[in-house]
């Protein structure tokens, strides 16, 4: 019997119409344009803004597109895996609000949440229901309203998050192409250093915690710096290695979104061509598990069948990993 890999044969996304400025930030903080390009490269974000808007409604857009891209019924939709830290409600799920407005009505659904590497893991999860052979059509949702946790009175984190969706649509194929191989890795210590204190079990919501702005990201930035740079390296240098992956036969890597020096960084370390990186920090800023999807839906119809990918996040958690992704299709013919 052949081996049967799971390919991306689609992406969609959307990105609200909205856009924060630096200008904008620098109205609310103390902040300006040369100081935010300078330590994060982002010029500017997108805002989901309407009253009861959550990540599903941008989650629904890009499922939507995704169907319309691939020609496949809601129908024909076996599994939603949502990936997301800001999910719309603490229950239900964010997926099976996505696939009752999207007419997936025979899909089961779940969320995961891995910060960051969210996408990362929803891929590697919604691969293996591929490869058991069981499920023949799994979409993996990823992205963030970062803008509904992001603190505007504080000047280290308020520049730094957006907010957008993707959605990636999982086939099984015989072929040498799909989701070759993956490295996840969690490290629990990292949870003083990236987290958002308020509104979980530990501590529920209350005058208090509202008062004290808990229910915000809180990030120490230079340690987060640090272990973002060396996981992530680490993760896509043992990857490389194990898959006799190098600069030469690497198409494109594809680092999570969260500042234009941990990218910088990464790719010399690793030794990448910087015209084989995808970056558009500079124009949606963090959005969270959507960083990744993100960028393979803006540089689609650049990618060939065959290309080899590299996947690499890092989040809370700490969350990190990469992925070994052989690209299934022609993306100029999407």
């Amino acid at each position: 019997m052949d081996k049967i890999n799971a390919a991306i044969t689609g992406i969609g996304a959307y990105v609200p119409e909205d856009i924060l400025t630096n200008e904008d930030i620098s109205q609310l903080v103390d902040t300006n344009e040369e100081w935010i390009m300078t330590r994060v490269g982002i010029k500017e974000r997108r805002i989901l803004r309407g009253e009861g808007k959550g990540t599903s409604v941008m989650g629904i857009h890009a499922v939507k597109q995704l169907l319309e891209k691939t020609n496949v019924q809601p129908e024909e939709i076996e599994a939603i895996i949502c990936a997301t830290t800001t999910s719309d409600c603490h229950f239900p799920t964010t997926a099976s609000i996505i696939a009752y407005q999207t007419g997936c009505k025979n899909a089961f659904t779940f969320d995961v949440q891995g910060a960051c590497a969210g996408f990362l893991y929803g891929l590697e999860t919604g691969a293996n229901y591929i490869r058991s052979g069981r499920y023949t059509k799994v979409i993996v949702v990823a992205g963030d309203k970062m803008t509904s946790i992001t603190d505007y009175t504080d000047r280290t984190t308020c520049p730094l998050f957006g907010d957008a969706c993707g959605a990636v649509l999982l086939e099984p194929t015989t072929e040498e192409v799909g989701v070759i191989d993956t490295i996840l890795r969690t490290d629990g210590s990292g949870l003083p250093y990236l987290h958002m204190k308020g509104g979980g079990s530990a501590c529920p919501a209350s005058h208090k915690t509202v008062d004290n702005h808990q229910h915000f990201v809180y990030q120490d930035g230079r340690y987060v710096f640090k272990y973002a740079v060396s996981y992530m390296a680490d993760a896509a240098e043992e990857i490389s290695k194990r898959n006799k992956l190098t600069n030469d036969n690497i198409a494109w890597f594809v680092p999570h979104q969260a500042n234009y020096r941990i990218i910088d960084a990464i790719a010399k370390r690793l030794d990448i061509d910087q015209t084989k990186i995808m970056v558009n920090i500079q124009k949606y800023g963090n959005t969270g598990a959507g960083t990744i999807p993100m960028c393979l839906w803006e540089w689609e119809k650049q990618l060939k069948k065959g290309d080899n990918i590299i996947l690499a996040a890092f989040g809370a958690g700490f969350t990190w990993g990469t992925i070994y992704l052989k690209w299934a299709y022609d993306g100029a013919n999407a």
